[in-house]
């Protein structure tokens, strides 16, 4: 793939884009076949999921420095200085039209962009959230809520601009450090959620949870395990790490018994709108859905009984070794592994050894750099 910033040596972010997408794929998936193999010796790999090449990231974390009248928006270069991004190719139309928009609304409402090097300055990032249905969810972070006056009597112009604008918010990070956001967030609009809808299914997005940046893989993940699901037929299912929802609820079914956990408030608020919305739709699968708000290892060892099947989806630094013991001796039929990390994913499979790894699937969630998004099905010998 031709990208002017890689080939001008002004970002080096996609760090494989001279490789061939199909090479890529092919080099992702041996390097986790290889990591797990000696851990399941039988393990089946379905076709890997590929992405779009361009246009495939659906969140933009974008980086926001130079000066009020010249701010740039995308990256900081060695020296911590700004690099703008606004043409990217990996970002769709409906995000790359939303930045010069973004970049006026920084000097009309007067927003310092924050200096790393001198420390100095009020606005750190723009994020930015495209929902499949064409709406936008603007965060603005800053060090303090100095310029938050300011930005809501601007407001109503960017969303002049910006149309498909329903979500805008400001979070406060004032540490210098390399944190992409604080825990203070202020909405600024009547709407708080965004929607996303995958496979069907309205997840509602609030400005601090987490949500998969490739969209369209994301929906193929949720297929996937829902397949794997389906075909174990489980009496009862927990999501654990369940984020807004997603596993939770494509693995509903009538009578089953889900619970998704979760230590984001936010992210259960959402998850728990998605069950109401669909309950009150007539989604009788609806019923025995429940969310809580808790540490997932913490909650899962205090459980007196598991789950008949168990889906896990840590973030990179994996399950670790409590969590992934207490799934080894917990009685649970099937867990289903949801991993951004390989590594991590073959470290807490070795803590397992009496779950068997029976199929795996690699789901190219960032083409053109070496991560690799895989999910993996285990069963009791």
């Amino acid at each position: 793939m031709f990208c002017e910033y890689y080939d001008s040596g002004r970002c080096g972010s996609c760090t494989i884009i001279e490789t061939p997408y199909p090479q890529q794929l092919a080099h992702k998936q041996a390097r986790v076949a290889a990591l797990l193999e000696p851990l399941a010796p039988g393990l089946t790999w379905l076709p890997s999921v590929a992405s779009r090449p361009t246009e495939f990231r659906t969140k933009a974390k974008m980086v926001v420095a130079g000066t009020i009248d010249a701010p740039t928006i995308g990256i900081l270069d060695a020296q911590g200085e700004g690099q703008d991004l606004r043409e990217c190719p990996l970002y769709p139309a409906g995000l790359a039209a939303a930045f010069p928009h973004l970049a006026t609304f920084v000097t009309l409402a007067r927003l310092e962009p924050y200096s790393v090097p001198h420390r100095r300055g009020e606005l750190k990032h723009v994020l930015v959230t495209l929902a499949p249905n064409g709406d936008l969810m603007v965060r603005w972070v800053l060090r303090s809520t100095e310029a938050l006056a300011r930005i809501r009597k601007h407001l109503p112009w960017l969303m002049e601009q910006l149309p498909r604008l329903t979500v805008a918010s400001v979070n406060v990070q004032a540490e210098h450090k390399a944190i992409l956001e604080g825990d203070t967030e202020t909405v600024l609009t009547d709407r708080e959620t965004l929607t996303m809808t995958v496979n069907g299914v309205d997840l509602h997005l609030r400005p601090q949870s987490f949500f998969q940046t490739n969209t369209d893989v994301a929906a193929s993940l949720y297929r996937q395990a829902s397949t794997w699901i389906d075909e174990a037929a489980p009496a009862s299912l927990w999501d654990l790490y369940c984020g807004v929802g997603g596993f939770a609820l494509h693995g509903a079914a009538p009578g089953r018994p889900v619970t998704g956990v979760e230590t984001s408030a936010q992210a259960v608020a959402s998850a728990r709108r998605t069950r109401d919305d669909r309950l009150a739709g007539g989604d009788s699968a609806m019923e025995q859905v429940s969310f809580v708000t808790d540490d997932a290892v913490a909650w899962a060892v205090r459980q007196a009984d598991a789950a008949q099947a168990i889906v896990v989806n840590p973030p990179r630094r994996g399950l670790g070794e409590e969590l992934s013991r207490w799934l080894d001796g917990s009685g649970a039929s099937t867990v289903i592994y949801s991993s951004c990390n390989p590594d991590t994913l073959a470290r807490d499979m070795a803590w397992m050894p009496s779950l068997t790894a029976r199929e795996a699937r690699l789901f190219d969630m960032f083409p053109h750099t070496t991560h690799g998004e895989a999910a993996v099905v285990l069963q009791r010998r």
